[in-house]
């Protein structure tokens, strides 16, 4: 399998781990045993039940792409509680463990793996801005080793502000944070 196909599937699998894949998508199994890390910057607590179902679904959605944790792959758990300077650590063990790919959610996360790597693919999730940010040179062409899927598009802020128009003629000034 190649390097785009592996991180394809990893960010497809994290951005919709619900969807049903059609059998032609489905991982092709190699004897090398793939390594993801996954760092999320907000977690602080692996009995967060957020964070269980979000790494549960993530784990199913690879499963249904043939992948297994332990048979075809392993994954490194790193949670970084919200704390830049722990982060930022786990970011460099993480990069020392040498992944194939790594999952990051968050902003800090993404800037503190892209301070510790400019080779390995990280695929990013729950990033508002990765332009401005400076993950990215652009959406449609990342470049780098950076990719991944954005929360929402920009082009939606003028759909909600005609939604709230709508439901609230009277209003004459928005303020957004």
């Amino acid at each position: 399998m190649e390097r785009r196909e592996f991180i394809t599937l990893l960010g497809g699998a994290a951005a919709a781990p619900v969807m049903i894949w059609p059998l032609a998508a489905r991982a092709q199994q190699g004897d090398r045993v793939r390594r993801i890390g996954v760092l999320i910057g907000s977690a602080g607590d692996a009995d967060d039940t957020d964070v269980q179902a979000r790494l549960a679904a993530f784990q199913q959605g690879l499963q249904q792409l043939g992948w297994t944790d332990g048979r075809n792959m392993r994954i490194e758990y790193h949670l970084g509680a919200g704390d830049a300077d722990r982060i930022r650590r786990l970011a460099a063990e993480l990069v020392a463990l040498a992944p194939d790919v790594i999952l990051a959610s968050g902003t800090a996360t993404v800037g503190a793996l892209q301070q510790a790597t400019r080779t390995v693919p990280i695929v990013l999730v729950n990033v508002t801005d990765p332009v401005g940010a400076g993950f990215v040179d652009s959406l449609a062409r990342p470049g780098g080793n950076i990719t991944g899927f954005l929360s929402f598009e920009y082009g939606l802020a003028g759909k909600w502000l005609e939604l709230l128009k709508q439901i609230a003629p009277g209003v004459t000034r928005v303020a957004v944070i």
